[in-house]
């Protein structure tokens, strides 16, 4: 199953390892060192540029910015 993030950004279900909170999880040091170094290597993936509310991490180690909030994403998965 496909699930829509916004946009034109499709991401196949199966492939999601993750789906994060942007304001509680970049409280940590480490998550927020994990994005920056994400995006330098070009692997952020910005679904569009509204209010960021999630992170979405997958198997081929994207990291898909969202406007959507992780009950959204998680309601839409099901």
């Amino acid at each position: 199953m496909y699930i829509h993030l916004g946009g034109d950004t499709v991401v196949n279900t199966k492939d999601i390892l993750g789906v994060f909170d942007m304001d509680t999880s970049t409280v940590n040091k480490a998550t927020r060192d994990y994005l920056n170094k994400a995006e330098k290597e070009k692997r952020t993936v910005y679904v569009n540029f509204d209010l960021p509310k999630s992170f979405i991490v997958t198997t081929d180690n994207k990291v898909y910015i969202c406007p959507l909030n992780t009950a959204t994403v998680l309601k839409r998965c099901r």
